[in-house]
């Protein structure tokens, strides 16, 4: 079940509740002193893709044997 992260309007803490998403409207109907609380992006990227970090040796290590074992193949080898 999804956590949603909500914001007390009149205290302004910060609450999260756990509840499946059919539950979701009713819950803000039931309780209009807390909006919805967005505090970042959640963080689900690959760092190899964004070129953050490089892949292992190991693994190169085979993207460099089945490129030379396939001349006209386009994998790249991160090198």
């Amino acid at each position: 079940m999804p956590i949603y992260t909500f914001k007390n309007k009149d205290t302004e803490v910060i609450e999260e509740h756990t509840m499946r998403i059919s539950e979701y409207d009713k819950f803000k109907v039931d309780n209009p002193h807390l909006e919805r609380h967005i505090d970042g992006f959640p963080g689900m990227s690959d760092p190899v893709r964004l070129g953050l970090v490089k892949p292992a040796e190991g693994f190169r290590e085979v993207l460099r044997n089945i490129q030379k074992g396939s001349p006209n193949s386009k994998i790249n080898t991160f090198s």
